[in-house]
């Protein structure tokens, strides 16, 4: 209701303008609660929207999710992108509405309250004020006496200059009034009226955006129509299949099993067997295994990477067990260990010792020329395979292993001959190999060149990152530096005893070696790696406890002065030091220069404690440093003056990888330092759980080692697989295992 003061009253201050007055803020201040009731309400609304949109964005991200997932089904991915872009417009559009109300609601009128209320707010202030200065006034005009006439006059102007001022006060209060009246419907319906634009525009925007989107809606309901009639008829099928397969005997489905040496994806033999394990339980545990590629593999789960039992079945024989309490028992024995297998029936393990029989003459009939791999013993004993997508022959973890060797320079063609495409490896040279000149570099012996299948066997990732810092030419940059000079050509493929004398001289003779080719750095560079060999050791005594500190300390700045004065004095360095030097670098290509020039693996630098190239690499904290060290012979158990091996260092500066891989090695995780303590007890201080978790596992699987006898197994399957994760861990992921030893030093 428009309440209007009229101005002629206002000078009157009759009652009746006072009745005016009480109606019209009466009036204005329930005006002032609805007003503020309904901002509160619009906030809320918009509050509200926005948790709606931010809850709507998530499912429209679930629905993108979906699509991704069914990125195999072309309908179902375009159909479901379709509509989430659709909505994610809705809720554009729903943004843009909750945007434009809060300015044509809430900032509007909370503008109208706190401005125009205000002003009157202030005005009947200044009315109530000046009504009550010339109430006095009239009341001290009253009260004067006659005789006094000088209060008289004064009271007289008190009183006309008051009703003065309350005129004027009262006119600007009704003015205010009036205006008030007139502004506050202008406001609320223009707030309302921009409020009701704005659901209009939004919807308009969502009718065009579906009606864009009706055709291909309309198609694809027709096309649902169809799947539902396909979909049940399918059913049907599947329905009666199943009738008829529930039809069938299976009493005696056992004898159809056969194997087949001439099956088209390479499977001569498949199905479950159970298979006693190596554990201290003995215990029996069902796997699913198959004869394929000359090999007898198993694996538990089809995404499981099959476990080579047998890697060439020319080396095993097949048996059969009638003494142990199980029935149906046989055993597959190669040189290096023998698996005792369990089948369901009888028929089914004569099928299976046939097809071992049979696998064993074909592969002999078929590979004869190729019997350098009778000597593969000398490679482990089990492996693992990738099955394929396609065909379970495809070895495609081998595969990788090939692509990723042979890109490297150099590699595409074998190291010796030149032959393209090798499928062999030198792990310890870091060099590829064909067929021929592998078989001759295994009758050099371990202790020269350990060869390795890049197809067959497994490939550890440190070990593919070890030939992927090396190569061919990088290693015949060295080992035939002098070839051209001494007129010596490089044999060719097929020239087998020419291959041999040219394999001995050029790695067990090393005559193609530059022996004058080995010399230190420029001073400049030997300064930067002294500070920065110096500065390591002390950031690794930080690392180190209080009682480890205080016996460390004493000796960081005599170990910088023995580092300046063995890295700089010489201009010459020996191979020993120079394989120490390069060892803390990371550089493998110098490394391998160093031991193609004599230097002893196992070389104790008498000016640093005794400490061994081994121990550098700890320091370096490269793995693959490590790795290449123990592939050419490095003790893992050599200690320092300290009494401290390569095993004791990587657990004080928490390099789990490196624990990991010298715990494989062998380690001794008992060896305790001078000052008593075994790694286990340094990994406990520094509360370096991965690196705890390890050395106890360890331990656990060395005491069932022993519980073995003589033909113990390495160890049981949990414990292998614990530590093929975590070696696979430091190589990939190596910033997973530095998690604990970061907690640890906030404390």
């Amino acid at each position: 209701m428009k309440m209007t003061v009229d101005f002629e009253e206002c000078l009157k201050d009759s009652p009746r303008f006072r009745a005016a007055l009480e109606e019209v803020e009466g009036d204005v201040a329930e005006l002032e609660l609805k007003l503020d009731k309904l901002v509160k309400l619009c906030i809320a609304m918009i509050d509200t929207g926005k948790a709606f949109c931010v809850a709507n964005k998530q499912f429209m991200n679930g629905i993108r999710d979906l699509a991704q997932y069914s990125s195999n089904d072309a309908v179902v991915e375009t159909s479901l992108t379709k509509f989430s872009d659709s909505l994610q417009e809705m809720i554009n559009f729903h943004t843009i509405l909750f945007d434009q109300t809060q300015r044509s609601i809430k900032a509007q009128l909370q503008n109208f309250v706190k401005e125009d209320l205000r002003k009157f707010k202030d005005a009947k202030k200044q009315f109530e004020k000046v009504s009550e200065e010339k109430e006095n006034a009239l009341v001290k005009n009253a009260q004067v006496q006659r005789n006094k006439q000088h209060e008289v006059e004064e009271a007289t102007n008190i009183l006309t200059a008051t009703r003065k001022c309350f005129r004027h006060i009262a006119l600007d209060y009704v003015l205010q009034i009036n205006v008030l009246q007139s502004k506050r419907r202008s406001e609320i319906l223009k707030s309302m009226l921009s409020f009701m634009y704005a659901h209009l525009a939004f919807f308009h925007q969502g009718y065009d955006l579906f009606s864009e989107l009706g055709p291909y809606m309309k198609d694809l309901g027709a096309q649902l129509d169809r799947l539902v009639v396909d979909a049940a008829k399918e059913k049907r099928e599947m329905e009666q299949k199943h009738s008829t397969i529930q039809q069938k005997d299976f009493s005696s489905d056992d004898s159809k099993l056969e194997y087949n040496v001439d099956a088209a994806n390479g499977i001569v033999m498949e199905g479950y067997l159970f298979k006693r394990a190596s554990n201290a339980f003995k215990t029996w545990n069902r796997r699913w295994f198959s004869i394929q590629n000359n090999q007898l593999v198993y694996q538990k789960k089809f995404k499981d990477n099959p476990t080579v039992v047998v890697e060439d079945l020319r080396l095993c024989t097949v048996k059969h067990c009638e003494d142990i309490e199980r029935r149906f028992c046989f055993e597959v024995v190669s040189p290096t260990k023998s698996c005792m297998l369990q089948a369901d029936s009888e028929k089914l393990r004569q099928a299976w010792i046939k097809a071992v029989q049979t696998s064993i003459a074909t592969a002999y009939r078929e590979k004869g020329d190729e019997s350098e791999k009778l000597d593969k013993k000398s490679s482990p004993s089990t492996g693992s395979l990738d099955s394929g997508n396609e065909s379970k022959d495809k070895l495609l973890k081998g595969e990788s292993a090939l692509q990723r060797v042979q890109c490297i320079p150099g590699n595409a063609s074998c190291c010796d001959c030149g032959l393209a495409d090798p499928r062999w490896a030198s792990i310890n040279l870091g060099i590829t190999l064909c067929i021929e000149c592998s078989g001759i570099h295994r009758s050099l012996g371990v202790h020269f060149s350990k060869v390795r299948s890049l197809t067959l066997d497994t490939w550890e990732p440190e070990l593919l990152k070890l030939m992927c810092e090396l190569g061919n030419d990088v290693m015949n940059r060295v080992y035939e530096a002098n070839v051209e000079k001494m007129g010596i050509k490089k044999p060719q493929p097929g020239q087998r005893q020419e291959k041999e004398a040219y394999i001995r001289a050029k790695y067990v003779e090393r005559k193609f070696v530059d022996k004058y080719s080995i010399s230190s750095s420029p001073p400049e560079q030997e300064k930067q790696i002294v500070s920065k060999s110096c500065e390591e050791k002390r950031l690794s005594i930080s690392k180190l406890g209080p009682s480890e500190q205080v016996r460390a300390s004493p000796q960081s700045s005599e170990t910088e002065r023995q580092d300046s004065s063995v890295f700089l004095d010489s201009q010459h360095l020996n191979p020993g030091l120079q394989l120490y030097r390069a060892s803390y670098e990371k550089n493998l290509p110098k490394m391998a220069e160093a031991l193609a020039h004599g230097a002893d693996v196992n070389w104790p630098n008498s000016e640093e404690n005794k400490a061994t190239p081994l121990i550098q690499a700890v320091l370096g904290g490269s793995l693959v440093t490590c790795e290449f060290l123990l592939q050419n012979g490095a003790n893992v158990n050599q200690r320092d003056v300290q009494g401290r091996g390569p095993l004791h260092h990587a657990t004080v500066l928490g390099h789990t990888g490196q624990v990991c891989l010298f715990l494989k090695r062998g380690a001794n995780q008992h060896a305790t330092d001078e000052e008593g303590k075994d790694p286990l007890s340094i990994a406990v201080e520094a509360a370096n759980a991965d690196i705890v978790t390890l050395l106890r596992l360890a331990r656990m699987n060395e005491e069932m080692r022993e519980s073995e006898g003589l033909y113990g197994q390495p160890g049981d399957e949990t414990y292998q697989d614990i530590f093929r994760d975590f070696s696979q861990m430091a190589s990939n992921n190596p910033e997973k295992l530095n998690r604990f030893q970061q907690d640890s030093q906030k404390f």
